[in-house]
């Protein structure tokens, strides 16, 4: 199993302890997952990510406070922000979303993308850090209320079979996944480009990419260390096993997407 090595976030390996031994969590998060206000863990074995819920994983207790992600370099700010912001989004299109969940995954879209910019700009602005762990506090309660789709698949598998890092990969991911399901919830996707000031939703994927290309988010999946096969096996994996999602796989428009994702280049 892989939970224990560099690339696993300390409240992660918590969860993997608590999930074993029922021990309680006290969660003092100091970058904007949001994974401290979910139940939800994840286990990597035989190159294969899987991820569950199980009560005795949820933090008893969260403590936030903005001083302690002062010194919290800008690259990981922005990356476990744009991984927050893809609980939301996701959020908003889930199989069982409902009017409150996506009334907080907006909240959360909005501010988590009005902070990270000024995080990277100024990385000691006080302001931006409670706006952005707000976010992410959102963002995680998201996450714990309803299931995931596309992007959490894709991210699992990246995650799973290649060890990329989890932050870097979900914000890469993010405006690919966006764009593949533009046009299959239309009310949810209106809803975001209106979070994110965009007028046509056509463009959302681009305006995602455009976002991490303003927080100095590396843009390219080789550049953390994928292979360059990936793209077709990931997305043969995706389509195999899929989670839900408000539009069918396509194996083809898929590794085409990945393709892209894996050179970083924009996702239209």
């Amino acid at each position: 199993m892989l939970f224990g090595t560099r690339r696993c976030s300390a409240i992660g390996l918590a969860k993997a302890i608590a999930l074993e031994t029922h021990l309680p969590i006290i969660a003092i998060p100091t970058t904007y997952a949001g994974s401290e206000m979910t139940a939800v863990y994840g286990i990597t074995e035989n190159q294969l990510k899987t991820t569950g819920k199980a009560a005795q994983v949820l933090p008893k207790v969260v403590i936030y406070d903005p001083e302690l992600t002062l010194n919290l370099p800008t690259e990981i700010s922005a990356c476990s922000g744009m991984n927050a912001m893809a609980h939301a989004v996701e959020a908003l299109y889930a199989q069982d979303k409902n009017p409150i969940v996506s009334l907080m995954a907006l909240e959360a879209i909005t501010q988590l993308a009005q902070a990270l910019p000024e995080i990277v700009q100024a990385p000691h602005n006080m302001q931006a850090r409670e706006h952005a762990l707000y976010g992410a506090w959102l963002a995680g309660v998201c996450l714990g209320s309803v299931g995931m789709a596309i992007h959490h698949k894709i991210c699992h598998s990246l995650g799973g079979r290649y060890q990329l890092p989890h932050a870097q990969t979900h914000a890469i991911v993010l405006a690919y996944s966006v764009y593949y399901n533009r046009h299959a919830d239309i009310a949810a996707m209106n809803q975001l480009a209106a979070a994110l000031n965009v007028s046509d939703r056509e463009q959302l994927g681009l305006a995602i990419y455009q976002l991490n290309q303003r927080l100095n988010i590396p843009m390219a999946l080789k550049d953390l260390g994928l292979p360059e096969t990936a793209p077709a096996q990931v997305a043969r994996i995706i389509c195999d096993s899929p989670y839900y999602n408000p539009r069918e796989y396509d194996y083809a428009e898929l590794e085409a997407l990945l393709t892209k994702a894996y050179w970083g280049q924009a996702p239209i």
